[in-house]
């Protein structure tokens, strides 16, 4: 699974209309009016120095709900917690994995049974290069 990254553009609001809550579940009753307007870049940006925009390209991490496609919101001042959604740089490319650690070995690991888990191997140039914030996909 490769990644292709952007900048986000931060000189412009997005600003859209928002409808408030909508009910999953049981029909809720009708609203007749908007209730606020919603900028993406402040809900999706939490520390714009460090975030990027990253197209996925690949199956990998299919099982992850990631799939071909798909835009990645990635944040590089967010640290690693266990079984995040990691953009890793492995010897000079980016990948899309989650990172297991058994003993003294990093795994990182798909999200696809077709594919194998890579081993970072002593003296592989290496970095978990941010962490997957948002993952926004078409539906249509």
């Amino acid at each position: 699974m490769k990644i292709k990254l952007f900048y986000p553009d931060q000189s412009s609001e997005l600003a859209l209309p928002a409808v408030g809550h909508i009910s999953a579940g049981f029909p809720s009753p009708a609203e007749d009016y908007l209730e606020a307007v919603l900028d993406l870049n402040e809900l999706l940006i939490k520390n714009p120095s460090a975030t990027f925009y990253g197209t996925v390209k690949g199956n990998s991490m299919t099982d992850a709900g990631v799939e071909d496609g798909d835009l990645l919101v990635i944040d590089k001042a967010v640290p690693y917690r266990h079984n995040a959604l990691a953009v890793c740089y492995l010897d000079g490319e980016f990948t899309l994995k989650r990172l297991k650690r058994e003993g003294e070995s990093l795994y990182l690991m798909p999200a696809n049974p077709r594919y194998k888990p890579i081993v970072v191997r002593e003296g592989s140039d290496f970095a978990v290069w941010g962490i997957v914030t948002y993952i926004i996909k078409r539906v249509y």
